[in-house]
């Protein structure tokens, strides 16, 4: 992945360490919470394709941003928290060069192979 996208990522995982401190949380719960969303891999247990779905479904930056949303329109300040961990995991993931999972292979992802294809 560019080097560009990379700094866009972390860019974006910078915008949820700032959006989570204007949250009434400790500043602990941060760290605590952001690799919660990889949860969604025990959809592998069900095989590949649910577990894509599943893991994709934690992953998805625009989920992310409506519970942000709901969150604040609702004054939900528990949903916001969801909102922004979500989508700051999310960002780090791709920083990393994690991306959303094709239902063939845990390692085919919408930003290419993880490691080498097979």
């Amino acid at each position: 992945m560019k080097i560009n996208l990379k700094l866009e990522e972390w860019a974006q995982f910078g915008l949820s360490v700032f959006l989570f401190s204007q949250l009434d949380f400790a500043w602990w719960w941060f760290p605590v919470l952001i690799l919660l969303p990889d949860i969604g891999m025990v959809g592998y247990f069900f095989g590949t394709r649910a577990g894509a779905v599943v893991y994709n479904l934690f992953h998805h930056k625009a989920l992310a941003v409506m519970i942000g949303v709901l969150g604040f329109v609702l004054s939900d300040q528990v949903m916001l928290l969801a909102g922004i961990i979500l989508y700051g995991h999310a960002s780090m993931d791709r920083a990393f060069g994690y991306g959303l999972k094709y239902s063939d292979d845990f390692k085919h992802t919408h930003l290419g192979w993880i490691g080498h294809k097979p």
